[in-house]
């Protein structure tokens, strides 16, 4: 009657570890690409190394708040109305990068020709 119990033990640690290796390699799949280009409007593209963020910000909410997780969300809401030109790169990555070198954090780039790229 022990071993039938410790099999059952054992089954119960190994669904649940893979329960756990599964729902790790959803969330890795969820993490979107690792670099991005985002439209940047008549001043060009802006490259973008998303998985970069990831790894220093570690909440995804500091960003994804303004704009959902999917492709293309940013010019969606810019279409209908609900972002403003510019809002997403003046109040999200310039202001979190100026406050980030004051406290002595890495930072990126503050000057708008620093990551808009003109073809």
């Amino acid at each position: 009657m022990a071993t039938g119990g410790a099999g059952r033990g054992s089954r119960g640690f190994a669904a649940a570890l893979l329960a756990g290796v599964a729902a790790l390699a959803f969330a890795a799949g969820e993490r979107g690409a690792e670099h991005l280009e985002l439209a940047g409007g008549a001043s060009g593209p802006v490259p973008f190394p998303h998985a970069r963020h990831q790894e220093a910000l570690g909440d995804c909410l500091l960003c994804h708040a303004v704009f959902p997780q999917r492709r293309g969300a940013i010019e969606e809401l810019k279409a209908n109305g609900t972002l403003v030109r510019r809002q997403v790169m003046n109040e999200q990555c310039t202001r979190c990068h100026r406050e980030r070198k004051q406290e002595g954090k890495p930072a990126g780039p503050t000057a708008c020709t620093t990551c808009h790229r003109k073809p």
